[in-house]
């Protein structure tokens, strides 16, 4: 039994599944920032505004320690983050991969 646990975990597949999800754990703090800190900032500078979780449709304006918070409604704004989110990094990933194939034929 220990044997067979031991021929599974060192199998040359599952080694190198485990390295691709701890070397994508950490390259996803790479690409959040790469959204966060140089995307997102320029989307701001070309359309005004950088997060849009404050659209809202529906729900009621309640006054919360002097600001005003929006409660219940359709979050539209949380979603039209999380989409254009996943457009960037979707991007961002294809030309990453596409210059690391390039890379690898030029290799050849």
């Amino acid at each position: 039994m220990i044997s067979e646990i031991k021929s599974f975990l060192f199998r040359g597949d599952v080694l190198a599944l485990a390295v691709a999800v701890i070397i994508a754990g950490a390259f996803q703090k790479i690409i959040d920032s790469f959204v966060g800190d140089v995307i997102m900032p320029i989307i701001g500078l070309i359309v005004g505004k950088q997060d849009y979780s404050s659209i809202v449709i529906g729900g009621k304006e309640v006054v919360v320690d002097g600001g005003v918070k929006i409660e219940g409604g359709i979050m539209v704004g949380n979603f039209m983050n999380a989409v254009l989110n996943f457009i960037i990094i979707g991007l961002a990933l294809f030309f990453l991969i596409k210059a690391a194939g390039k890379k690898a034929e030029d290799v050849k």
